[in-house]
């Protein structure tokens, strides 16, 4: 039983550590891009602007979604009993 706890609380670490990396580098790059856009055409800053908080949205639902089941497997782990 203990075994299995603890390889539950690793996967559910790794979940959500892995999701998270790569939900940072993806905002990281998309908020570099968005800046060298705004900067080679500061008049299209409010169209692009408003297109990369969607996208800022979508990007962060997996890491989201990750983090509630990593829940789900911590707080009611289905492998258990």
């Amino acid at each position: 039983m203990e075994v299995i706890t603890s390889y539950v609380a690793l996967a559910v670490g790794l979940i959500i550590a892995i999701g998270a990396g790569g939900a940072s580098v993806g905002i990281a790059l998309m908020g570099g891009k968005f800046i060298e856009a705004s900067a080679r055409q500061p008049e299209l800053m409010n169209a692009l602007q408003v297109r990369m908080f969607i996208l800022v949205g979508l990007i962060d639902a997996p890491f989201i979604i990750g983090v509630g089941i990593a829940l789900w497997f911590a707080l009611a782990n289905p492998f258990i009993g």
